[in-house]
């Protein structure tokens, strides 16, 4: 069992990370209720496999449970599934001082708690994310959100949960594209800020795939620790914070241009915009030519998609990415920022990149297109 905490003074909180976790969460979430009641919103996926459980760890502690279940996949980030929350929300009656739990991955927890920050102008709500995605990322920092047709989060609010519960037992459970998914995020933190967390990946990363329990928990607790530290500094992304977004501004254009579909999920998306931003990087003279060769080796050696190439189906041109691209939200009077490094573990936030650089590197991958 490992806690990192999260130092934002009063909205202060901790993420609890280990294994058996699911079943002390009700003695850990009890003290967070006003009310022996909790709302608890998830996926159809994570309902078949683990909301009984969830929901007999609460009993436990007399703790009642109304629960929504909602279609798993990254469509499920739309206003219609926000507003569906938010009048279930409201049909239970679930007071200001209640707590709504996020129990699902990063999907569920970016919606809920985007309902749970606009419902009567806030209630509490407890993250309790059950893919590598969520617990490495999307369950920390507070950033909720849904989709738009015009790029992805475009839509939400900075809102801090109350706790963080990490089982990562549950992430036996992911199927193995789902868990590779999720480890893109976990690479990330790696190449923007921690050559060493990157060396211990590239040895351990094969063993944390294949099951091992202290290789889980260590690489989640590395990975939050990451992020709380740059958040506590940057909390609303005015600076340090945009670093977290390496491989995003790449990523989510290719989201986008696949529709938000299972084509390509988020996390094979970071993984493919980290490769791409550390191409972009050698190709300014940024950093050294064998980092990029270095990262997609590791890549692919953890069976993941590293190029353009690896998605399937059919794909708009280079132009129609960019384009996709500057709907990113990291687009500052209409100068899109990217994110580069000067070597594995040393990132930095810049404007000034050549748009014909950008365009070159995105018809070259396509290119490689069959």
């Amino acid at each position: 069992m490992e806690i990192v905490h999260v130092p934002l003074g009063e909205r202060a909180y901790d993420i609890r990370i280990g294994s058996g976790v699911l079943a002390r969460a009700g003695y850990r979430i009890k003290p967070f209720l006003n009310r022996p009641l909790v709302a608890v919103i998830t996926d159809e996926n994570l309902a078949a496999l683990h909301l009984e459980a969830l929901k007999a760890a609460l009993a436990v502690e007399g703790v009642s449970v109304v629960s929504l279940t909602l279609p798993a996949g990254e469509s499920t980030k739309s206003w219609s599934n926000l507003e569906r929350c938010v009048e279930w929300l409201l049909e239970q009656r679930i007071e200001r001082s209640d707590t709504v739990i996020a129990f699902g991955g990063g999907v569920i927890g970016d919606l809920v708690g985007f309902a749970a920050a606009i419902i009567r102008r806030g209630v509490r709500f407890i993250q309790v994310p059950t893919t590598l995605l969520a617990q490495v990322d999307s369950s920390v920092g507070g950033k909720t959100a849904i989709n738009s047709p015009a790029g992805k989060n475009l839509i939400g609010a900075f809102y801090q949960p109350t706790y963080v519960l990490a089982d990562v037992d549950l992430l036996g459970t992911l199927t193995p594209r789902d868990f590779l998914a999720g480890y893109g995020e976990v690479v990330k933190y790696g190449l923007l800020g921690d050559l060493e967390f990157f060396e211990w990946l590239e040895e351990h990363g094969p063993a944390l795939a294949a099951g091992d329990i202290g290789a889980r928990i260590a690489a989640v607790k590395w990975s939050c620790q990451m992020k709380v530290d740059i958040v506590t500094r940057d909390e609303t992304e005015q600076g340090d914070r945009a670093l977290l977004n390496l491989g995003h501004t790449f990523g989510h254009a290719l989201e986008a241009a696949t529709g938000y579909s299972d084509r390509l999920l988020h996390g094979e998306g970071v993984a493919i915009g980290c490769a791409l931003a550390i191409e972009l990087s050698a190709r300014l003279g940024l950093c050294s030519q064998e980092d990029p060769s270095r990262v997609r080796a590791h890549l692919r050696q953890m069976g993941m998609k590293v190029d353009v190439a690896d998605i399937p189906g059919d794909l708009p041109s280079a132009e129609a990415l960019l384009d996709l691209m500057g709907q990113d939200k990291k687009v500052v009077a209409g100068q899109l920022r990217f994110i580069l490094t000067r070597g594995i573990g040393h990132a930095f936030v810049t404007a000034d990149v050549p748009r014909d650089e950008v365009l070159r590197l995105l018809k070259d991958e396509l290119d490689r297109v069959v």
